[in-house]
């Protein structure tokens, strides 16, 4: 029988309603998880990993790392064939990718959690658990780096986007679609991953700033975080990558300054480009020295560019870790 390493966090799929703080509130653990999802014996050996229950909006660089270190260890062993991380969904599509970047490991690892809390009604934490489980002991998934499973729906951590605040189909692959999906005890793959970027890093740069470009942007936010030291800027700009001339001027200051930056869309899906050439337009951002991230958006490219120069990349290796690794 398979073998799985479940990395507990906690997340909504571990919380449960307290009247008196009047919300949800981290109250399972792990062992407490692991009675609610009957069924995990005829999947798997399970072995928990127990790392808290903390929300993951209050996760950092230092948390990810952590639990990636846990999740090496596990892999590590030729016993265990693969893992399951589970956390919140609030910043599920950045921490996946995280873990994707760093982690090198041809087993499947698995991120999941839950929309609803265990107080209420139609609860799924049991069901991702056991899909999750399921991907990570399947062989179809081998060499597939980390995905998300949640909704029987199976995404890589690349394109995944949390779309929803509370839909339990909250999360889609919104530029080439899922990987596959779980259909009852099978692990469905319709289609794999050209390739994959990796980091080889045990830090990140910070602090690496993401700032969301709007009407009428004066650039005040790109000068706060270039006074502020920012070691790296991501632009995420209007439609296929076009702003105000303020605001290309204020990260036109940074990049003189030696700041990599970073344009992206602010777009759910799609990609910054050098299409238009009037002033703010995508192609004088390029030649104001302004990276491209290929399909990665604001809070996955930020992601890529906190561990690139935390490795040390220069402009190039930057360059190569942001493109599109399907177009390498």
């Amino acid at each position: 029988m398979a073998r799985v390493a479940i990395v507990f966090t906690g997340g909504t799929i571990s919380m449960e309603l307290d009247p008196v703080a009047g919300g949800n509130v981290p109250v399972l653990d792990g062992a407490a998880l692991l009675a609610r999802t009957p069924g995990l014996s005829a999947i798997a050996e399970v072995i928990p990993i127990v790392r808290g229950r903390t929300p993951a909006s209050h996760f950092t660089f230092a948390d990810l790392f952590g639990i990636a270190d846990a999740v090496r260890a596990a892999l590590a062993d030729p016993g265990i064939d693969g893992a399951v991380i589970v956390q919140g969904t609030d910043t599920i599509e950045e921490t996946a990718f995280f873990w994707d970047l760093v982690l090198d490991n041809e087993k499947p690892v698995i991120v999941t959690g839950a929309m609803r809390s265990a107080s209420q009604p139609g609860y799924e934490g049991p069901a991702n658990i056991r899909d999750a489980v399921r991907c990570a002991a399947s062989r179809e998934l081998r060499g597939q780096g980390v995905c998300v499973v949640m909704a029987g729906q199976i995404h890589p951590a690349d394109d995944v986007t949390k779309t929803h605040t509370s839909a339990i189909a909250a999360l889609g692959s919104l530029n080439l679609g899922p990987l596959g999906h779980v259909e009852g005890d099978r692990v469905v793959v319709g289609r794999e991953r050209v390739a994959r970027r990796h980091v080889p890093t045990e830090r990140a740069a910070e602090p690496v700033d993401l700032v969301t470009a709007v009407m009428g942007d004066d650039g005040a936010l790109v000068d706060a975080a270039r006074a502020r030291g920012a070691k790296g800027l991501v632009v995420a700009a209007t439609g296929a990558g076009n702003t105000s001339p303020k605001l290309l001027a204020a990260a036109s200051r940074a990049i003189a300054d030696g700041i990599p930056v970073v344009l992206t869309t602010r777009a759910p899906a799609g990609r910054a480009s050098a299409g238009y050439a009037f002033p703010g337009g995508g192609a004088t951002w390029v030649r104001a020295g302004a990276l491209l991230s290929g399909y990665l958006g604001g809070p996955k490219a930020r992601v890529a560019l906190a561990l690139g120069i935390g490795a040390g990349f220069d402009r190039a290796g930057l360059t190569a870790l942001l493109a599109d690794p399907r177009e390498g």
